[in-house]
């Protein structure tokens, strides 16, 4: 039973890329400073409301090009990991449902909670109830700022959500909310998630404004 049990550990830490340094070791669990965002009340001074919906987006652009969002957002339908937003190891796909493809669904590694893996590159297993890539509609990485600003509010590009459906997904989903505590060995999201949504909300109440691509 113990040798089937430690069989067991190692398969798991091997699929989700973790280098396994001791059974005995305790991942860091100190986490990285996280990086500030700017207060709402720090862009009034813009006076022109275009200029000023614009500067909020590029700051909430912190956060949605942070790769806590943008592993989750690929084009190509391939999850990748990690800040520097190397391919997923194991490599897998998140096929038309966004949850993996059959035989390899995400759940194999990813449960409803982040995992401590005691590795020396993979400190935890990130996980929870709600994971899984971003839809299809919502494919953000290799694109500019103003590229992803003007796929998030058209309805024709953004799965048919209203701006205030955009706003209600990025201040209050429990999944957005994941890139805040993502487990140790990863760098947070900017910010907290209320700030984020103060971002969000003001950027929708200016007038929705892109920067240029």
């Amino acid at each position: 039973m113990r040798a089937a049990t430690v069989i067991a550990v190692l398969g798991l830490a091997l699929a989700g890329g973790a280098v396994i340094t001791s059974v005995n070791a305790a991942p860091d669990a100190a986490k990285p400073a996280p990086v500030p965002l700017k207060a709402v009340a720090t862009f009034v001074s813009i006076k022109d409301p275009a200029a000023r919906s614009v500067a909020l987006f590029q700051e909430a652009g912190k956060v949605i090009q942070s790769p806590r969002c943008m592993n989750c957002h690929p084009v190509e339908r391939r999850p990748t990991q990690g800040d520097d937003m190397h391919p997923h190891n194991p490599p897998v796909a998140g096929g038309q449902s966004g949850h993996g493809v059959p035989g390899l669904p995400c759940l194999s590694c990813h449960g409803p909670a982040n995992v401590p893996a005691w590795g020396e590159k993979i400190q935890s297993i990130p996980g929870d109830p709600k994971w899984a890539l971003a839809p299809v509609e919502m494919a953000w990485q290799g694109k500019s700022l103003g590229q992803i600003c003007a796929q998030i509010k058209d309805p024709a590009r953004n799965g048919g959500k209203t701006l205030d459906q955009i706003h209600h997904h990025m201040a209050q989903d429990q999944l957005v909310g994941w890139g805040w505590n993502p487990g140790a060995g990863r760098l947070p999201a900017p910010g907290t998630q209320a700030q984020f949504g103060e971002i969000i909300r003001a950027w929708i109440d200016t007038g929705a404004k892109c920067p240029k691509a």
